[in-house]
């Protein structure tokens, strides 16, 4: 059965964000203040659709991010927010001089991370070397359909490909 590691990630942070707003629409929602933030300080202004609907009627930016931390936690985990706010960090522009790595805002990770843990898709590890989020099997189970379908859709999109390479062995 194909996982999170064998399809391309952006499609999988598609169908996941939309699958969120679609399900958890009442536990993973924006905060008041997501409208007005930053997504990092290495941004320079706020992102142009808004955070709980886009304009089409689909998932905002707070549910693609969702998705994309629910897909880091399940890449990485266990995982705490100071790696996961490397994660999403990057360059700071300073006019002539160059760069400087910012890290992400830690309070949009933590809350999300908050959320995804009331709707039972992560948990805290406490045991062991490393401590922070894992995937629980509720989570684990959502991604790996997810991935599953996407890997049918690709593989019956490029049927050709696949006929050509066993022609090929």
């Amino acid at each position: 059965m194909p996982t999170a590691f064998e399809v391309p990630g952006q499609i999988l942070v598609d169908r996941l964000a939309r699958y969120l707003f679609e399900n958890y629409k009442d536990i993973i929602k924006p905060p008041y203040w997501a409208k007005f933030v930053k997504t990092g300080p290495h941004n320079e202004r706020p992102p142009d659709f808004p955070a709980d609907q886009d304009y089409q009627g689909g998932p905002g930016w707070w549910y693609y991010r969702a998705a994309s931390v629910l897909r880091q936690v399940y890449l990485r985990g266990p995982i705490g927010i100071s790696r996961l706010r490397k994660k999403y960090g990057g360059l700071r522009k300073r006019g002539m001089e160059v760069g400087k790595f910012k890290r992400g805002y830690g309070k949009i990770v933590r809350t999300i991370l908050q959320q995804l843990e009331m709707a039972g898709l992560v948990t805290k590890s406490l045991e062991g070397k490393r401590k922070g989020r894992v995937v629980t099997s509720q989570g684990r189970s959502l991604i790996d359909r997810l991935s599953s379908e996407i890997y049918r859709e690709l593989m019956e999109s490029n049927k050709n490909i696949v006929e050509q390479i066993k022609n090929y062995l």
